[in-house]
């Protein structure tokens, strides 16, 4: 099972709806491709924590950086003081089904 910690970068995506993601390191969506299943859309089913927060969503693929992308939901971003180029520790953890 996948579980590692990293820095990443909050991101603002603009489209029509605002959403908020953090890029996963390379060698950490190369471990999760090797070792998952995918569902729809490619995505993977993960446990969050940044900061004291923790809470369970699904990553997904991101052609341009070849990478996976985290979302990171309005009440995440407002309870651990995070915004466009906040730098978060992530530690990620593998979910299964």
């Amino acid at each position: 099972m996948i579980r590692e910690a990293f820095d990443g970068v909050v991101r603002r995506y603009d489209g029509e709806a605002a959403w908020y993601f953090v890029t996963l390191p390379l060698d950490l969506a190369d471990d999760i491709r090797a070792t998952t299943e995918p569902a729809g859309f490619g995505s993977v089913r993960v446990e969050v924590r940044i900061g004291t927060t923790t809470w369970r969503t699904s990553v997904f693929p991101d052609k341009g950086s070849g990478s996976f992308v985290l979302p990171v939901k309005a009440e995440v971003r407002r309870r651990e003081h995070l915004d466009d180029g906040t730098v978060a520790t992530v530690t990620l953890t593998g979910v299964d089904g």
